[in-house]
């Protein structure tokens, strides 16, 4: 198996693996696939991918999104995850102003929100 061919494990940094596996296994409603050692929780990802959350209590996360999940309906999915008490971000800036949480362009619809310890996550629709 070559690299072009193997799953791929997804690492973000946690503080707290309660507070995330709150987070990641109810809000988003992601299949919890166990832990790894004391410090790592693991979820499951469409296509054979992973979810490596890292307990690292010092770690900052990046400014920019971590992860993004392609969905087929960016609305219908923010109207699920808010009801799950996921916040959502609002942006208003010359060429990246988002409606309904939702910023459109190139041929996508995204929007973005924050996990517990700061990590940007995404959804995006691809329109054209």
């Amino acid at each position: 198996m070559s690299i072009s061919d193997s799953p791929v494990s997804v690492m973000l940094p946690i503080s707290e693996p309660d507070r995330a596996q709150q987070f990641y296994g109810e809000r988003l409603g992601l299949a919890y696939d166990g832990r790894h050692g004391s410090d790592e929780v693991m979820y499951q990802l469409a296509g054979g991918a992973r979810l490596v959350l890292r307990i690292l209590p010092d770690a900052h996360p990046s400014p920019n999104t971590a992860m993004s999940f392609e969905v087929q309906d960016v609305a219908a999915e923010i109207a699920v995850l808010e009801g799950r008490g996921v916040v959502f971000e609002d942006y208003d800036s010359p060429g990246f102003t988002s409606v309904g949480h939702i910023v459109e362009g190139d041929g996508m619809r995204a929007a973005w929100f924050h996990d517990p310890d700061g990590n940007v996550l995404c959804l995006h629709q691809v329109t054209g």
